[in-house]
């Protein structure tokens, strides 16, 4: 495992920082799980633990896998949330084994993933958000329907004194045990979860130092709710620990310890300016890492002002307050390179020293479950209250304080009100698959039908967008990014201009129990996330694409009109 600095400013900045938490102890009393590192009420916790409890639930993710294949279920479907459901899918691309992920409360996509035949289907759930609830309801109705026993079918990770591991236990379902963040959490909240760390770093990395032990999302990547459908999917899990266990040993060491070498990089360039984080992968035969790196450093570092903003899929301004970290080349002020599962350990160590650095608790997320109550409150009214769009540009309404008289100079304005230390941020409450429906003429290459899937894909926004500034534009699916970039949103620096996508449902999907159906509680879920950003200040404006196939092409089109 190897982290190299590439830029002189970025070893200086690490260097200074490394040698306080060096002189500290940091490296040895967060190895031995001293909580004070992180001050008097933190919760204790010895690095590695997570990593014994997974490998111990080895043999059962084996069996169970085992049975899952004799019984002819191929067809593994994820419903979660947050870092650990990002990290799944991680390991099945790169493994390119097949994982159906549900994180949303898009009906299209649950739709789509309803497609797919039910007879070989299998179903892990893990956590409490709404969506993930939604998504087990539905199954739970569709196994009974059609006359499948559900026990046979559904696996909780869980604790068993929390609602979900409460209801496997009733149902019958097969109930495994949370390791990572939600291992002593019975209520699936925050917990004490432990960092990783890598192998033998680069030039000025040696003389590193620090880390920390508490954060929602340190420990995810290899706990149970990401490795049980990776392993169901057919990856390779027990060499994803391997690789993270070869590497385990080095967290208390003072040199020579690339996860505390990445954090120094990260925290003490952040302290000089440096806090957009653009990830870079191109090279990399790791499928979606920066999308999981993502979620683990917005949300553990965006709080109390502060913060790293990661930044995903750019081409670097060399802007001054840019810090360019690429996995597996030479593109970058910073080199990170090594295998997945020690790539986990490493970022997740990292982060915890970046937190530590920038003075906040990588474990409190003050402002992530904000839109989820602002949500809630408003599904209880008779209706969501929409309000009169400020213009109507085709199939495009635009909701919020614009002066301009069309999509295009809509565009323009939100552009102009980003600040000069500042970003754009797209959030898109859509079907993340749908651009696959793109049609392609008959006989296209690969080429020729990537670019109709992306003249179909709200995310090419993104990059239409930043062509036209210099300031990072970044994008996410909601309510997705609600368990990633949305804390930075809320409750780091407040900086950033917002831009909102929503859509007509065309078929709707009721959700067993509930008052509501999905397509209600997506836009419920997207007026509560305005809704935080609005009494902050912040400038937001919804686009809502009265038919979405059209609504998308449009505003790629009036992009291109800027």
């Amino acid at each position: 495992m190897e982290v190299l600095y590439r830029d002189e400013k970025v070893a200086s900045a690490a260097s200074s920082v490394a040698g306080r938490l060096v002189a500290d102890g940091v490296p040895a009393r967060l190895a031995a799980g001293d909580p004070t590192v992180w001050g008097e009420d933190a919760e204790a916790g010895a690095a590695g633990l997570p990593l014994r409890a997974s490998r111990e639930l080895l043999p059962e993710m084996g069996r169970l896998a085992e049975q899952a294949r004799a019984a002819g279920l191929t067809n593994v479907v994820l419903t979660a949330t947050g870092a650990a459901a990002l990290a799944a899918e991680v390991i099945c691309d790169t493994a390119d084994v097949p994982l159906t992920v549900l994180d949303t409360s898009d009906p299209g996509q649950l739709r789509r993933a309803l497609a797919d035949p039910l007879e070989s289907t299998i179903v892990v759930v893990a956590g409490s958000a709404v969506e993930t609830e939604c998504c087990l309801l539905i199954y739970e109705e569709l196994f009974a329907q059609a006359g499948i026993e559900a026990a046979e079918r559904i696996v909780a990770v869980a604790d068993p004194r929390s609602p979900l591991g409460q209801r496997a236990l009733e149902r019958g379902y097969r109930l495994v045990p949370p390791t990572g963040p939600d291992a002593a959490s019975p209520v699936g909240g925050p917990g004490p979860a432990m960092p990783g760390d890598g192998q033998g770093g680069g030039q000025p990395a040696d003389g590193q130092g620090g880390a920390g032990v508490r954060a929602r999302d340190l420990g995810a990547a290899l706990s149970a709710a990401a490795l049980v459908p990776s392993a169901l999917a057919g990856a390779d899990v027990a060499r994803l620990l391997d690789d993270a266990e070869e590497v385990l040993p080095l967290l208390s060491r003072d040199s020579g310890n690339p996860g505390l070498a990445l954090g120094a990089a990260l925290g003490g360039s952040a302290l000089g300016g440096r806090d957009k984080l653009l990830l870079e992968d191109q090279l990399s035969a790791i499928a979606g890492l920066p999308d999981w790196i993502e979620a683990l450093v917005a949300e553990s570092t965006g709080k109390n002002g502060k913060g790293i903003l990661p930044v995903v899929g750019a081409d670097p301004n060399r802007s001054h307050d840019e810090l360019v970290v690429a996995i597996e080349s030479d593109v970058g002020d910073v080199r990170v390179e090594g295998p997945l599962g020690a790539q986990f350990l490493v970022w997740e160590y990292a982060t915890a020293t970046a937190a530590l650095l920038l003075d906040v608790d990588p474990a409190d997320r003050p402002d992530v479950t904000e839109p989820a109550d602002n949500a809630a409150a408003l599904l209880a009214l008779p209706e969501l209250p929409a309000g009169a769009p400020a213009l109507v540009d085709g199939p495009v309404e635009v909701y919020g304080s614009v002066t301009a008289k069309d999509l295009p100079g809509v565009f323009i304005e939100l552009l102009h009100a980003i600040p000069a230390d500042g970003y754009l941020a797209v959030t898109a409450y859509l079907d993340r698959l749908a651009a696959f429906d793109a049609p392609v003429p008959d006989g296209a290459d690969f080429e020729q039908m990537t670019d109709a899937w992306m003249m179909a894909d709200p995310a090419t926004l993104r990059a239409l967008l930043a062509l036209r500034t210099d300031r990072p534009v970044t994008f996410g699916w909601a309510p997705r990014s609600w368990h990633a970039t949305g804390q930075y949103h809320k409750g780091g620096p407040q900086n950033g201009v917002f831009l909102q996508i929503t859509g007509a449902v065309a078929e709707d999907v009721t959700v067993p129990g509930k008052p509501y159906t999905l397509g209600r509680l997506q836009l419920a879920q997207a007026f509560g996330d305005l809704e935080s950003l609005e009494t902050r200040g912040r400038p937001a404006v919804r686009l809502h694409l009265t038919d979405r196939a059209a609504g998308v092409a449009h505003l790629l089109a009036a992009a291109q009109e800027v």
